[in-house]
């Protein structure tokens, strides 16, 4: 791997691995089921908030570190070719907007289960 390779994918574990203690932490932390969510959500079985926001931030983290992943290789072939080929700008831009599109989609289905959840 190359350098600029590194930083890309060490910048999209880190937010992976924030995503993922943060539900941890909200998973097996002190927080009362009952005080913290609203009354209408009293008919679901307990626990199902708990794996909510477990698997809302399991969908985010596991995006970023795909886009993550995605963008560096992408990113670096379209690097090369731009030396060679100039006017391949347009492109290689919407090349890796696609490959950035794999966080975005992450985060849409967090924000669903999220919804459903709470």
């Amino acid at each position: 791997m190359k350098r600029h390779n590194i930083s890309l994918l060490t910048l999209s574990g880190f937010s992976a691995v924030v995503a993922i203690v943060a539900t941890l932490l909200l998973v097996f932390g002190n927080v009362n089921a009952e005080e913290s969510v609203p009354a209408v959500v009293e008919a679901l079985p307990s626990g199902v908030v708990q794996w909510g926001f477990l698997a809302a931030a399991l969908a985010t983290g596991l995006s970023a570190l795909g886009a993550g992943i995605a963008v560096a290789s992408v990113g670096s072939a379209a690097i090369g070719a731009l030396a060679e080929k100039p006017e391949l700008l347009g492109r290689s831009l919407i090349i890796i907007g696609l490959a950035e599109g794999i966080a975005i989609y992450g985060l849409i289905i967090s924000i669903l289960i999220l919804n459903k959840v709470l």
